[in-house]
């Protein structure tokens, strides 16, 4: 579907696919068109055997601003709740998407990503920002509540510090959310493009096979008890035994240790 996204853009390079929301006049809020095409192009990603590792961004000022809050209102204003469940739900399939694709997305987040746009760089495995970066969960204010953003929030950070960032929906700078753990990397603003091209690049370079063990591992851990869990990691260790790249990095580590 990528030749006719009209939502978002689309690039792949070296093993990296770049998917650029491009609706800037809208600050690249998520209407359903946008989330479908999303939903799309992550499909589209995992079964690409060349493409390593996605990078999601935001075309214009902004990462993303959140939903559509046009399309918002007029759903929630003119439709059953059944309705208003599968608009729901299509945002949650894209998470779940995002989750269960075993190979690795990173938003690149400069600007704003609020409320569903935090949520939206929440769902990748990674996040690099810029800067003057901003995000939120502010959905309160209006008198709403960012409830599959916290499912992925609930993965990501302490119970207490999600309580407080989504029940005052308040902004917080990049280098705060690296320091509470939701972002990887910040960068400064000049060498954002840069920055997030050498860490796709560093990423793709990985083992594509460990990688995407490592990824099924974290997720599929998620919520186990210790002894299953335990079972889980042995079971993806013999796998990964059994793959080329680690039969291969074994032998270099031998044949280099014995010089």
């Amino acid at each position: 579907m990528a030749e006719v996204y009209e939502r978002i853009r689309w690039n792949v390079a070296n093993g990296v696919v770049t998917a650029t929301l491009d609706r800037p006049a809208k600050r690249n809020a998520l209407d359903a068109r946008t989330v479908a095409e999303l939903t799309d192009a992550v499909l589209t990603f995992g079964g690409d055997d060349d493409a390593r590792v996605m990078v999601l961004r935001g075309n214009g000022p902004d990462f993303c601003a959140g939903a559509d809050l046009d399309q918002l209102e007029h759903i929630a204003a003119t439709s059953d709740p059944l309705t208003n469940l599968d608009d729901a739900m299509a945002l949650g399939r894209l998470f779940i998407r995002m989750r269960r694709t075993d190979k690795p997305i990173v938003a690149a987040v400069h600007g704003h990503a609020i409320a569903g746009g935090a949520g939206l760089a929440t769902a990748c495995d990674l996040i690099i920002a810029s800067e003057s970066a901003r995000f939120g969960y502010p959905e309160v204010h209006l008198g709403f509540v960012p409830a599959m953003v916290a499912a992925l929030l609930r993965r990501s950070l302490g119970e207490k510090r999600i309580f407080e960032l989504i029940t005052l929906g308040g902004r917080f700078t990049a280098q705060e959310a690296h320091a509470m753990g939701l972002v990887a990397r910040v960068v400064p603003d000049a060498e954002f493009d840069s920055a997030v091209a050498g860490f796709a690049a560093e990423l793709a370079a990985r083992s594509a096979s460990a990688v995407r063990l490592c990824k099924r591992l974290l997720y599929g851990i998620d919520g186990l008890a210790f002894e299953d869990a335990i079972a889980r990691a042995a079971e993806i260790n013999v796998i990964a035994r059994a793959t080329p790249d680690c039969q291969a990095g074994v032998r270099r580590f031998i044949e280099k240790s014995g010089e």
